[in-house]
């Protein structure tokens, strides 16, 4: 007996975490998160909560092994630094794609993301990639709901290093969730993160600022891409967008360099920034699903203006895929936010299917 309450002492204590830190107080819920990465006075930071217990130290290429294995990274500490030098590329246009998966509005949501990942066969049973020379794309909204936000980043920060090598290619879109997280618009914020600012005494915001690796790396993010013929974006184009004919470059650039952190009042001081970032904007628009007079028209004189065929948006949830107007318009957000399984678009030589969660395709 006295040998038994020996060992349960002893797995307790093995159990309790050392180190420096601060617990939260009155909850019951233990609290994980990170890490979060910032660069400071020419040095890396790791930050990180296990357990409620907020830790942090230097990283170094000589540390940053057992980090690595701590958190599961696929990545160098190369991969990390090299964020610093990174440029955003405002024309993002490829051709040639044979194969191409699409999901949107995963919401934090991890579980789901990557079943539906594996599902298709994007990653592998470890996670890695194995999608060859194809390409993923990410419509947008990864940020607020869920509670495995940074997990989601994380995973798709290495998933894009590993695509890289095999010939292929992540694209993460920014969605209106990205805006408005980086300007601390935190009113869909997961309550998990409310908690979080709390341990690491910094606004959630700031985790992922302009020096920090997530946050560097997101603001080279575009809002709009094409691949072959398709137009990718998080809410759509609208018909009063095209006839401003605002190009695909020029949108990028603007929301990279005059959007990303600034609060509603200070771009609604600018006519232009205003329109873009309201209802008819590209990361809010919901015409296609909401508004009755929207034609077949109009979607091709949108689509003519662009040079495309199709046109793939996520923002407005639905219980399945949809497609509009023979696939010129397809709605990939399948209700990932509202606990549904999800599905993902898959273009493959010309074709569009609908995948569901266990993998069934059906073409659209």
């Amino acid at each position: 007996m006295n040998h038994l309450i020996y060992i349960i002492f002893s797995l307790f204590f093995a159990l309790e975490p050392s180190g420096n830190f601060c617990r939260e107080a009155g909850s019951g819920d233990l609290i994980n998160d990170g890490p979060y990465i910032t660069l400071i006075k020419n040095k890396l930071k790791v930050k990180w909560i296990e357990n409620s217990v907020y830790r942090e130290e230097i990283l170094t290429s000589g540390n940053f092994n057992e980090i690595r294995k701590k958190f599961g990274f696929s990545f160098s500490y190369d991969d990390l630094t090299n964020i610093y030098h990174l440029k955003s590329e405002c024309n993002q246009t490829y051709i040639n794609i044979d194969s191409i998966g699409v999901i949107s509005d995963v919401h934090g949501e991890y579980n789901t993301y990557i079943n539906l990942l594996k599902r298709v066969g994007i990653v592998d049973k470890n996670l890695r990639w194995s999608f060859g020379s194809g390409h993923l794309v990410i419509l947008g909204d990864v940020f607020d709901r869920g509670d495995m936000v940074t997990e989601v980043f994380w995973h798709l920060f290495g998933l894009e290093k590993q695509a890289e090598q095999a010939g292929g290619m992540v694209h993460v879109l920014l969605g209106n969730h990205e805006f408005m997280v980086l300007r601390n618009d935190l009113a869909e914020t997961n309550e998990k993160y409310r908690k979080v600012e709390k341990l690491a005494s910094s606004r959630y915001a700031d985790l992922y600022s302009e020096k920090s690796v997530l946050g560097r790396w997101l603001r080279t993010k575009p809002v709009i891409i094409t691949i072959n013929d398709i137009l990718f974006v998080h809410g759509g184009i609208s018909m009063e967008m095209a006839l401003k004919k605002l190009k695909i470059r020029q949108i990028n650039k603007v929301f990279t360099n005059q959007v990303v952190g600034r609060n509603l009042p200070e771009l609604y001081e600018i006519e232009g920034l205003k329109f873009l970032n309201q209802s008819k904007g590209p990361i809010w628009y919901r015409g296609y699903f909401n508004d009755s007079t929207f034609c077949e028209t109009k979607i091709d004189s949108i689509l003519t203006f662009y040079g495309k065929k199709h046109l793939v948006v996520g923002h407005t949830p639905k219980p399945e895929i949809t497609s509009l107007f023979n696939t010129k318009i397809l709605g990939a957000d399948a209700g990932i936010m509202n606990n549904q399984p999800g599905e993902m678009v898959i273009y493959k030589n010309g074709s569009f299917y609908k995948c569901d969660s266990n993998g069934r395709r059906i073409k659209l």
